[in-house]
């Protein structure tokens, strides 16, 4: 949604389907789909592997690592690779929610190879919405964590809990723009 509202005609492409994603979209496989025609590439490897409660519930072998994979894929073309804090990528960019006025923090690591970014205010974690210690999976608060991360279009709960705010792809789809404008 952030893409969106920085500009950008908005493609996805999952392995999953996405019935609530609201712009054109592809099931199939992005380790494999063409990316020939696309300004600049976003990918978010699935970020299990790396989170703090896969950690914590001694699950990460379960899951697959695909960032390798996906930075050699995109690395020929303008790309940003987002995912969790831990997660091996390049900590060119760290997001929360806090630096858009979003009442919840919920950082995400950016990588890119065309951008350096613009400073943000740091993170600001007082009086917050705090939907990982008995919060939104306890309470079934689906919409207060949706509010909180700026998401309004329809969403799961588990699509709420997996998404990026669009705060944080707007910023990022911006410096993209006014970036892409300039070559």
């Amino acid at each position: 949604m952030g893409y969106y509202r920085a500009g950008f005609e908005v493609i996805g492409v999952d392995v999953n389907p996405q019935p609530h994603y609201p712009f054109e979209f592809h099931q199939a496989n992005a380790l494999e789909y063409p990316l020939d025609g696309f300004d600049v590439i976003h990918a978010s490897p699935p970020c299990q592997k790396f989170s703090a409660m896969q950690h914590i519930h001694n699950n990460r072998h379960k899951h697959p690592d695909l960032i390798e994979p996906i930075r050699d894929r995109v690395a020929k073309f303008p790309y940003v690779i987002e995912n969790v804090p831990g997660a091996p990528i390049r900590r060119d960019l760290l997001l929360c929610g806090t630096m858009f006025g979003l009442n919840i923090a919920r950082h995400r690591i950016f990588e890119s190879n065309s951008l350096s970014f613009e400073l943000l205010p740091p993170c600001n974690h007082v009086d917050l919405y705090d939907p990982w210690h008995g919060g939104e999976m306890a309470r079934g608060e689906k919409e207060k964590l949706a509010k909180a991360m700026g998401i309004e279009h329809f969403m799961t709960r588990p699509e709420v809990r997996e998404a990026i705010p669009p705060a944080y792809t707007e910023y990022i789809g911006k410096q993209l723009m006014k970036a892409l404008k300039e070559v």
